[in-house]
């Protein structure tokens, strides 16, 4: 199979797969995901994104159908059946079906989505553009819901300036992107925004920072401002299909570009740890 499906117990294609007109998630965007890559065949770091998925589950008070290491396994199972050794992974649960109210009973059983297709890393090498943006999102950031809107319209913001992603600011404090996670490199310390409810934990940004750890690079987690951001040595942007990024311009200026050797020391830890995992040869084959 080239490209899978699943939801609630029933596995296709993505066309052949129909969803309940009341899933909760058509009226009120109601649910949470989780996504990684796939790497032959193994979901890249799976654990740390189960972990996530149930506790945003639970956040929500959405009963997720089915225990841990099942949903687990199932995700293995089915990213066997896709051809390719790299993938895209998504997994999402919503509250349930039922007859459109902002309220809903005590008895509601999540529904489980699935998707899996091909997927190619991007090259940490190419350095990527990047713009800033107030951040006037909800402020319950950390949950990983479905309620993307906010998110989108920043992203298709930076399609249209010719960039790859927005930052997100709140006043002078940087917070994270429109889909990632944003950090800096500044004096040979490593800076990144404590994980409170302004951001999402990011899991990538969170190996970054051990990976940090392992190569004996200091780790402040505090805010950082915007002038702090265009002043920063490097700029690293991460999220769980890009590891390690690194900007060269933020709103039309050059920014980074001064500490390559730190820069390539965590990319190359951090790419050593997908490959380890993985057991794959390669960050592109």
């Amino acid at each position: 199979m080239k490209e899978l499906a699943y939801y609630d117990g029933t596995i296709g294609t993505p066309e052949e797969l129909t969803v309940p007109f009341n899933d909760r998630v058509h009226f009120f965007g109601d649910g949470v995901y989780d996504a990684s890559v796939g790497g032959n065949h193994k979901v890249y770091l799976l654990e740390d994104h189960l972990d996530r998925f149930y506790s945003s589950a639970k956040a929500l008070d959405i009963k997720i159908p089915m225990e841990k290491k099942e949903l687990g396994e199932l995700l293995t199972r089915l990213l066997s059946m896709v051809e390719g050794e790299t993938h895209f992974v998504y997994w999402q649960v919503t509250r349930g079906a039922g007859a459109r109210n902002h309220t809903y009973g005590d008895d509601m059983t999540g529904k489980l989505w699935v998707m899996i297709r091909p997927n190619k890393l991007n090259d940490p090498d190419v350095p990527i553009k990047l713009i800033t943006r107030e951040d006037t999102r909800f402020y319950h950031c950390n949950i990983k819901t479905l309620n993307l809107i906010p998110s989108v319209i920043a992203s298709q913001k930076a399609k249209e300036a010719g960039t790859d992603e927005t930052i997100f600011h709140r006043g002078d404090i940087v917070t994270e992107c429109a889909h990632s996670n944003v950090s800096i490199l500044k004096g040979g310390v490593f800076y990144s925004h404590p994980n409170d409810t302004m951001i999402l934990r990011g899991i990538s940004k969170t190996h970054m920072i051990s990976a940090c750890y392992r190569l004996g690079i200091a780790v402040i987690e505090r805010p950082f401002t915007l002038s702090e951001l265009m002043d920063a040595d490097e700029i690293i942007v991460t999220s769980s299909s890009n590891f390690c990024l690194h900007a060269n311009q933020i709103d039309g200026k050059p920014v980074g570009g001064k500490d390559p050797v730190s820069l390539s020391r965590i990319q190359n830890e951090v790419i050593s740890e997908y490959l380890s995992y993985t057991g794959k040869n390669s960050l592109f084959d």
